[in-house]
């Protein structure tokens, strides 16, 4: 078993440090906040489902929680996203309805796809979170498509798409990137890169000495490669992106280096499958990117452990009304069961 080493080598800390003078506290905590959100709903979520009330596979965010937040943070609520089957994350920074997020996740009828789509498949068209898909790559073309109306139509907004490394293994990415380049397209590729699909290794599936970057770059975006666990590092990148597409630059790509802690899906590290080990585990963890930012704070004094604590708090206090919501709203009715069913 390979062990995967982490591409920047443990330099996240040290970039953050020099970086936190171009920030205002406000936006630093608000970062901060947004990850340590994300980070205890997803365990939260890992902690209720061995229960087994939850009816939908779910693929938890905890490890990559900065990309979503760096990325959207950077984006307008005018904007829209789109994303794999990984969407916790996305959804819940685009601004997502937590409730609505849990109900559908225990499939009630007042979840946000009212229980049709469960974990794989979430929306919240009013945020500008047009949806999630399980399959591999597919929600590339869509936002693709997405982004060829907004052109079309002429209105001013950006469309940014989320997946993992294995999408860009399937031909439809490169159709898609293709397609954005030719018509000028105002759309962000955002390639969150955890080196595994389900169980195998980023190096089984494509060769060593081509960067996945590189390759976009050939089809002619602007294409860079960042550290995925370093929050500032990921809100420039993605800010400098969006600010050149909506000047009518065209689409770009961004390939985040990034890790899961989970297993590909369900709430366990799956180490027992043999694919990767619990060393490989802890080397990525000691560049957590929620760590990483807190002790960074905590040494600039731009964080206090009382602040922590409200935070924690007050999270806690919305995790426990969603879940409460949730398991105290209606399961669906038979008779809608053929609703918005056409074929």
């Amino acid at each position: 078993m390979k062990r995967i080493q982490y591409p920047y080598k443990g330099e996240g800390k040290t970039s953050l440090k020099k970086e936190l003078k171009n920030y205002h506290n406000s936006k630093l905590k608000a970062f901060y906040k947004g990850m340590l959100r994300i980070r205890l709903i997803e365990e939260k979520i890992a902690e209720h489902y061995p229960k087994d009330e939850m009816k939908s596979p779910i693929h938890l965010v905890i490890g990559q929680e900065a990309v979503a937040i760096g990325t959207i943070f950077a984006m307008e609520l005018k904007d829209k996203v789109f994303c794999g089957h990984r969407s916790h994350g996305v959804y819940l920074a685009k601004g997502g309805n937590l409730n609505r997020m849990l109900s559908e996740l225990y499939c009630r009828m007042n979840g946000c796809c009212g229980s049709r789509g469960g974990s794989m498949h979430l929306l919240d068209k009013k945020v500008g979170m047009e949806g999630s898909s399980a399959i591999v790559a597919g929600a590339i073309p869509i936002a693709t498509g997405a982004a060829l109306a907004a052109k079309q139509k002429g209105q001013d907004e950006i469309i940014a798409v989320f997946f993992g490394d294995a999408a860009v293994e399937e031909g439809v990415f490169w159709e898609s990137i293709n397609f954005a380049k030719l018509k000028n397209l105002p759309i962000l590729y955002v390639c969150e890169n955890n080196y595994y699909s389900v169980c195998s290794p980023i190096e089984y599936r494509q060769p060593k000495e081509v960067d996945i970057y590189r390759k976009v770059e050939a089809f002619g975006l602007k294409s860079v490669s960042v550290d995925g666990n370093n929050i500032l590092e990921v809100y420039q990148t993605s800010k400098k992106a969006i600010h050149e597409i909506r000047k009518g630059k065209g689409p770009s790509f961004i390939e985040f280096h990034t890790y899961r802690w989970k297993g590909h899906h369900g709430h366990h590290e799956d180490f027992h499958l043999g694919y990767r080990s619990e060393e490989e585990l802890k080397h990525w963890k000691q560049v957590d990117s929620l760590q990483m930012l807190e002790e960074t704070l905590f040494e600039a004094q731009k964080l206090t452990h009382l602040e922590k604590e409200t935070m924690v708090q007050q999270i806690e206090d919305e995790i426990e009304k969603g879940f409460t919501h949730a398991l105290h709203s209606p399961f669906p009715k038979k008779e809608d069961l053929l609703t918005y069913v056409y074929a």
